[in-house]
């Protein structure tokens, strides 16, 4: 065992108040692309940038368009937990996690058994009516040919947060509340570049801030203890280590 993962291991056995951020590449080991890496979203050719046919305008402009991106790009309905979720919703079970902040939209936390999941860009698990509000799951996109529409006539849209949309106040509000009070934050594949979601790092005032990630991010700086390794593998091994076993 590394030292890094040994500083981990012991802090989560000790401490009793955890929150966890964390981004795309926490799912990546589930074989979902995140957006920046080589085979991420913003490195495949359509005739529209990502950020494009995500935002709100295209969705209501060129709505088809934005489903035929959508359907090939963004479901991934065979995606399966990986041990970082196993091991998150282990920790919650166990009392020493008390909420996930997510930038992720694909449900694995709930599907590994998570319950205080903070989902700041929604769930591409939810559908709704955009005139009558009436609910739909993720089958209904798969059925439809085109543009999923409701028995009432009107459009079907995903449950997410799209560009030019803003966070829902009510999500921001209980994970402002969480990282205040959080004893250990550990911030985990995330490169800490979208806000305003990032910025609610800056809320955390312990000593005990954890990051774990690929990549160099722009809260290095302020980390207690860094680990540059695969998410699922660290904190699967970290939380076995405590729990014997996820």
């Amino acid at each position: 065992m590394s030292n890094e993962l040994e500083q981990l291991t012991e802090i989560l056995r000790n401490a009793e108040n955890i929150v966890f951020f964390g981004g795309a590449g926490v799912s990546t080991e589930s074989g979902i692309p995140d957006f920046r890496s080589e085979d991420g979203l913003y490195n495949t050719t359509y005739k529209y940038p990502p950020e494009t046919m995500l935002s709100h305008s295209f969705f209501i402009e060129n709505t088809s368009e934005f489903y035929r991106f959508y359907r090939d790009k963004m479901l991934h309905p065979n995606a399966q937990p990986n041990d970082a979720h196993f091991a998150l919703a282990a920790l919650e079970k166990h009392g020493k996690l008390k909420a996930i902040v997510t930038q992720n939209v694909d449900g694995l936390h709930h599907k590994a058994g998570s319950v205080n999941v903070l989902e700041l860009h929604g769930s591409r698990g939810r559908y709704y009516c955009m005139d009558c509000g009436k609910i739909y799951t993720m089958d209904i996109v798969f059925e439809a040919k085109d543009v999923p529409l409701c028995q009432c006539g009107g459009i079907i849209r995903p449950d997410v947060v799209l560009y030019e949309e803003g966070l829902s106040q009510r999500i921001l509000a209980a994970a402002v509340k969480a990282i205040q009070a959080a004893e250990v934050l550990i911030v985990g594949g995330t490169s800490l570049n979208v806000y305003p979601a990032a910025g609610l790092i800056q809320y955390y005032d312990g000593d005990k801030l954890i990051l774990i990630n690929k990549s160099a991010t722009s809260y290095d700086k302020y980390a207690n203890l860094i680990i540059r390794e695969n998410i699922g593998e660290t904190l699967g091994a970290a939380v076995s280590a405590v729990f014997g076993g996820i």
